[in-house]
């Protein structure tokens, strides 16, 4: 069975002015689907057909078809998730606490958090993960992510993309302004799903 695109939850336009409506098509219908199809098409005719995009990307020695395209899919598919137009503001309840305390405060996990997606050197992601018990914020190169065997451990629960494509035809070379632009559509109630669902 192949993988398909996951369908969005709301217009290219729900997330402006954080997001512009031209960004989210061009990256969603063409990058996202560009990594869909190439993915079905490296794994046709192999072992990881029928396979859970976790156990696939999970499992070492990859090809780098399915690392690129592999890994470009899943985050793609929780990078659409854990967005709304309804998002922003501040984490409830045990995600709350959570953050609180691995980082002191929301305010210094966003510090965090800000720092490992403006920080990393050319294109990748920022991640928040739930690993053992604890939440912790890494970040990876390309399209890799934490359940690579090469990445940082845990299970992603929020993530934001910071490959040029992500962003650039509204905030140019401002990668810190995309940053600090996302926390206003991050769907707090999804992430603390993805928590629970790590556990």
């Amino acid at each position: 069975m192949a993988f398909e695109l996951p369908k969005l939850n709301y217009s290219y336009d729900a997330l402006e002015p954080h997001i512009d409506a031209r960004t989210m098509e061009i990256h969603y219908s063409k990058h996202h689907a560009g990594y869909t199809s190439k993915l079905n098409a490296a794994i046709e005719g192999t072992s990881d057909e029928g396979k859970s995009i976790e156990d696939i990307i999970s499992a070492g020695n990859l090809s780098a078809a399915v690392r690129n395209n592999g890994g470009g899919f899943y985050n793609h598919s929780l990078f659409w998730d854990i967005m709304s137009p309804n998002g922003g503001g501040t984490p409830t309840g045990e995600l709350a606490e959570k953050i609180n305390e691995a980082f002191g405060s929301f305010e210094e996990f966003k510090t965090e958090f800000s720092n490992a997606a403006a920080t990393q050197f050319g294109s990748g992601w920022a991640w928040l993960c739930y690993k053992n018990g604890k939440l912790e914020v890494c970040s990876t190169p390309n399209q890799d992510n934490p359940i690579m065997q090469e990445g940082c451990g845990g299970t992603p629960i929020l993530g934001i993309d910071v490959w040029e494509h992500a962003y650039y035809l509204n905030y140019q070379n401002r990668r810190p302004d995309y940053i600090n632009a996302f926390f206003n559509v991050v769907d707090w109630n999804r992430v603390a799903e993805h928590m629970n669902n790590a556990k």
